[in-house]
């Protein structure tokens, strides 16, 4: 975030590199920068003749190399973007020589998402070494509930640690879609609201009370009854539960469990950053610590091991997701 802000910063003061090699895992910090790039190095005027935005699925590495030697119309330069450019991984070792002596007139913009180009290349080196390489790494799960917290008191509104927790459980980390799921709520709520459970049930179709969530924590509670019951919801609306999600989710948290009665320190704070969850949380794995015991842990998660393999069709093509569900809580619970 902060290497973000810096870059951001460095344009808006003039300080604009000749070449930009944008990459890594998550795509939502290059989006961005990107789009600030294309949004405020040139004014309107310039943008008809000197901005142009390329695909890497369209284009050769000569293509772009030939776009960014033109010199600029009316204007102190030109800005070539090249958004998908991990489609030109093959041949991406050509912009080498580019790279060593870039136009001072151009800014390239090399949008290289979902993966990254071996910083130890000579293409690499050279683009950090005249222009600028900037990494976007995924987030773990237990900082996106701070970088939720983060963007929305930029804008001026709260959110709730339930409501943030509700977000990472069903986006995961991808924090394009939780952005945007964030834009639809400050649509609709007025600047210095609280979001809350009940905004993410109501806007984004969240069940607070029937989600994997909630069976996580009737799970750790042994409250069999609930369990049952969202089990039940979950059969009769398996489009929105998919067996295969809600399986790779139980059988992370029990994961995260083993982990836990395997630690000497169980200092809260310690053990959040240890198996990977928000603080928030710590409460309800303080719980489920005291009614499953090691041994019953590791059976569980043997248990769901193979519940994985049937839910994915393997040896099972006849059991009901309903079936599947039953089973699984079954052998979590006996």
């Amino acid at each position: 975030m902060d290497e973000v802000i810096k870059i951001v910063n460095d344009i808006k003061s003039g300080s604009i590199k000749p070449i930009y090699l944008l990459m890594g895992e998550e795509s939502y910090y290059i989006d961005k920068l990107s789009d600030f790039i294309e949004e405020k190095v040139l004014s309107d005027e310039e943008k008809g003749f000197n901005q142009t935005v390329l695909y890497g699925r369209d284009v050769t590495v000569e293509d772009v190399i030939a776009t960014a030697k033109r010199y600029p119309m009316m204007a102190d330069r030109q800005v070539v973007i090249v958004k998908e450019a991990q489609d030109l991984n093959r041949t991406f070792d050509k912009f080498e020589a580019y790279a060593d002596n870039p136009m001072l007139s151009t800014v390239l913009v090399l949008c290289y998402k979902y993966k990254t180009v071996d910083k130890r290349k000579k293409v690499t080196k050279l683009i950090a070494k005249n222009g600028l390489v900037f990494e976007s790494k995924k987030l773990y799960e237990n900082q996106v509930g701070d970088w939720i917290k983060r963007v929305l008191s930029g804008k001026k509104y709260m959110i709730e640690p339930k409501a943030a927790a509700m977000l990472v459980e069903f986006l995961g980390t991808d924090l394009s879609k939780i952005n945007n799921e964030l834009e639809k709520l400050q649509i609709i709520l007025p600047v210095g609201s609280t979001i809350t459970p009940q905004h993410i049930e109501d806007n984004i179709g969240f069940s607070k009370d029937y989600n994997v969530f909630e069976l996580r924590k009737a799970l750790g509670e042994r409250n069999q009854l609930k369990a049952y019951k969202i089990a039940e919801n979950f059969a009769q609306n398996p489009k929105e539960n998919p067996m295969v999600v809600t399986t790779s989710l139980i059988f992370g948290f029990f994961i995260q469990l083993l982990k836990y009665h395997g630690l000497k320190d169980k200092n809260p704070k310690n053990v959040a950053a240890v198996i990977g969850v928000n603080p928030f949380f710590m409460k309800e794995y303080d719980v489920a610590l005291k009614n499953y015991p090691m041994k019953k842990v590791s059976q569980i998660v043997g248990a769901l091991r193979d519940i994985d393999v049937k839910s994915k069709g393997v040896g099972a093509n006849a059991i009901s997701q309903s079936d599947l569900l039953r089973e699984m809580l079954f052998k979590i619970f006996n």
